[in-house]
């Protein structure tokens, strides 16, 4: 199916099936249309009287195959609920093209994709709201991506004096298409000793603009597979990242790390809860979404990897498709570095 086969009237020919299903297992509801994102299409539902959400939860397989989606996902909306569906023509979102399409941003603000209103989703680092974010996700879910996305978009967006980062990646396959970022404060720390140090840095740095009452320039932290660099690294570096965490956002100082298991064991309980932002891909259970968002009921166990994700933030959940930098854009982007510096 073309992108331009997503019509009104196979929108309102899919609402007719949701509500025919639905009302099969007597349970009433009223479906009015849908909106369509690059990803997925999400149908909204408004239950009717004594329509139990955990009904239609339970009924998302027999709405798949109605559908003729491989899997649709239930979620709450307010006070309607979502379904949603995937696209038959999905399309990836790639990063420099969006950012062109957009005016001036905010400063410190990262741009993460689309919204579920196929609007550009940002994220303002220094809002008290957000100081540091944590990314989880399975292994195909675009943790990774995400997190060069953020990284990226927040590079062009200032000059280094502005903006410095630091880049730990334990597994040496995240950040090696950013080694050459001119705001970086060290080569790429791949080792616990390297990671370690760097850390150490950022905490001296962080107690002496205490001091003087500083904030700027704002200092990225990034870390990618944090639950590998805290195995490896042990207490000292979870002490670093720790304090880093806590008392960090004042400083100008703000953590975005990437795991694939976000529980408090393998992060430890005081680190984890130092990240009010959650932005969490694809998992493997309902057990591993509630532990990555720290909510129940997200359906992040549903999603549908290769960069499909949910913002989890004051108690709002979001779906967003994430953007991407594909390899053949990385030259484009060092020009557009250097152009920025110029």
């Amino acid at each position: 199916m073309g992108s331009g086969a997503i019509t009104r009237e196979y929108l309102n020919f899919q609402s007719d099936r949701i509500e025919r299903v639905l009302a099969a297992h007597k349970v009433p509801v009223r479906v009015d249309g849908g909106s369509v994102t690059p990803r997925w299409i999400r149908f909204h539902v408004a239950p009717g009287l004594g329509a139990k959400v955990a009904s239609i939860r339970n009924l998302s397989e027999e709405l798949a195959l109605a559908l003729g989606a491989p899997d649709v996902r239930v979620s709450r909306d307010g006070e309607q609920l979502a379904v949603e569906v995937p696209r038959p023509d999905a399309a990836p979102v790639l990063l420099l093209p969006l950012l062109r399409r957009m005016s001036a941003r905010p400063p410190y603000t990262a741009c993460l994709g689309l919204a579920d209103d196929g609007r550009p989703l940002l994220i303002r680092l220094p809002s008290p709201e957000v100081a540091h974010i944590l990314v989880a996700g399975a292994t195909g879910s675009g943790k990774t991506e995400l997190m060069r996305a953020i990284v990226t978009s927040l590079a062009l967006q200032h000059r280094q004096a502005q903006l410095q980062i630091v880049l730990i990646d334990p597994k040496q396959r995240g950040f090696g298409p950013l080694a050459k970022l001119q705001h970086l404060l060290a080569p790429i720390a791949t080792g616990p000793a390297e990671a370690l140090a760097v850390l150490e840095r950022c905490v001296a740095e962080m107690e002496r603009r205490d001091q003087e009452d500083r904030c700027t320039p704002r200092i990225l932290i990034a870390v990618d597979e944090l639950g590998d660099l805290l195995a490896t690294g042990g207490k000292a570096v979870e002490a670093a990242l720790t304090r880093l965490a806590q008392r960090g956002r004042e400083a100008g100082l703000h953590l975005v790390a990437g795991t694939q298991k976000p529980s408090s064991a393998a992060l430890g309980s005081m680190l984890k809860a130092n990240f009010p932002v959650r932005l969490v891909g694809r998992v493997g259970s309902a057990e591993d979404a509630r532990v990555a968002s720290g909510q129940a009921g997200t359906g992040a166990e549903k999603l549908l990897g290769r960069g499909d994700f949910l913002v989890v933030a004051g108690g709002h959940t979001t779906r967003f498709q994430a953007a991407w930098v594909p390899r053949g854009d990385w030259e484009a982007l060092a020009h557009l570095m250097v152009a920025a510096r110029g």
